[in-house]
């Protein structure tokens, strides 16, 4: 079997209604558009959102909410974590690196440390943000908070 040898299925196929090719065709006259209205004419396109002249929903329903332009989004680390990674790796500095080979974040991630769990690893750890209790649970513990 070849390509040039392929062939739809029997009876899958059919050839294409011509319109508008005369009375006796059953197809002639308004070619099955009907008579007068914008979908009768040639160069029709409906707009998107078109409802046939009755007010769109998008224009019908309230508008509503706020994307605030600066807003930072960071991926949370919590110091549950940072144990964890303390006491498995057996490290003193944990850092962006540490928590990409982890897999906790990837490279474009902005990290921010939250106070969630203990803490007892002297660690130095590095991110670009800290909670308050955070970053006094890591002091607290001996270690260093370092913002990058």
């Amino acid at each position: 079997m070849e390509l040039y040898n392929l062939t739809p299925a029997a009876g899958s196929t059919h050839s294409e209604k011509r319109i508008g090719r005369g009375a006796g065709s059953g197809k002639g006259g308004t070619s099955t558009r009907g008579h007068k209205g914008a979908k009768s004419r040639s160069g029709y396109s409906k707009k998107i959102g078109f409802e046939g002249g009755q007010m769109p929903i998008q224009r019908r329903l309230p508008k509503f909410g706020f994307k605030n332009i600066n807003h930072v989004e960071y991926k949370a680390i919590n110091l549950s974590t940072i144990q964890a990674l303390a006491e498995g790796l057996n490290v003193e500095k944990i850092g962006l690196a540490e928590l990409q080979a982890a897999g906790f974040v990837n490279k474009t991630a902005l990290v921010k440390i939250l106070g969630n769990g203990t803490l007892t690893a002297k660690v130095t750890v590095e991110a670009h943000a800290f909670s308050k209790t955070a970053e006094a649970a890591i002091v607290a513990a001996g270690g260093q908070a370092v913002k990058l």
